[in-house]
């Protein structure tokens, strides 16, 4: 059972997890080199734990300790409970949703062990806005994608803002980073993929036309909000494929572009 301790300190050390949750490129150094990562809100906490992850800590307001008491009385982290106006000026910001947790990272798989087991594969190029990395990991799970490869320059999937716009669903599909790029992906193609560039150039072939629900391994690369995908990345593609617009528009942005995809990617597949 947790001990459940009242901070009125914001200078206490023990609230140094939550310390400038809006300072991204502090966060982004300092959170995988200690090997943790910030679940905010009660449901995102609970998928947190129920994924296998370790807490360190939980930091509420009073009103989320009985909201949250079956998880207080189930770990054995402290529980630090603080008013709202404190955790604002630990945080850097107001925590709506009143819960917030420090959890342990997990050592990352590699890719090919990844690769052993999937069939459907994400693969992303210099993704690192945090809210499309969120947005399409929840599409990723919802729509049955089984993993995510990033290049080594994406952004971290365990953000806090990645974790709260992917409800949790980071957590359920499993990621590896590609060491090399783009020389990393001929590790997918060995391991028997079909790389699918997705790309609105017009010399792409429609996905319906490429039917990737057929394939018996696939893996689609998406790029960058704007700038899309390289051409070295484009170049290691075994094929190009769009999604055809209409009303003039000339494409959409890579979380909307990346569900209907995966959709494409999905419908029909092989039964396991």
């Amino acid at each position: 059972m947790a001990d459940l301790i009242t901070v009125d300190d914001p200078d206490d050390p023990r609230l140094s997890d939550y310390i400038g949750l809006t300072d991204v490129e502090l966060r982004r150094r300092r959170e995988p080199a200690e090997g943790l990562f910030i679940a905010e809100g009660e449901k995102v906490i609970r998928r947190a734990r129920h994924a296998g992850y370790e807490m360190r800590s939980m930091l509420l307001s009073a009103k989320w300790v009985d909201v949250m008491r079956d998880v207080i009385d189930e770990v054995p982290a402290p529980v630090y409970a603080v008013a709202p106006e404190l955790a604002e000026r630990v945080t850097g910001y107001h925590v709506h949703r009143g819960a917030l947790a420090s959890m342990q990272r997990k050592p990352l798989p590699t890719a090919e062990e990844l690769l052993t087991t999937a069939r459907r594969v994400v693969v992303m190029e210099s993704v690192n806005d945090h809210t499309n990395i969120g947005a399409i990991f929840r599409s990723a799970a919802a729509l049955g994608m089984d993993a995510v490869l990033l290049s080594p320059d994406c952004a971290d999937p365990l953000y806090r803002r990645s974790v709260k716009v992917s409800m949790g669903a980071v957590f359920s599909v499993p990621y590896a980073r590609l060491e090399a790029w783009p020389k990393g992906l001929e590790t997918v193609r060995e391991a028997g993929f079909r790389l699918l560039a997705l790309t609105p150039d017009a010399k792409a072939t429609s996905i319906d036309e490429a039917a990737p629900h057929r394939l018996e391994r696939v893996a689609l690369m998406l790029g960058a909000e704007g700038e899309g995908l390289s051409t070295k990345a484009l170049m290691a593609a075994d094929e190009w494929v769009r999604i055809p617009m209409a009303h003039g528009v000339d494409s959409l942005n890579v979380g909307a572009a990346a569900a209907v995809a995966f959709y494409a990617v999905a419908t029909g597949r092989p039964e396991n």
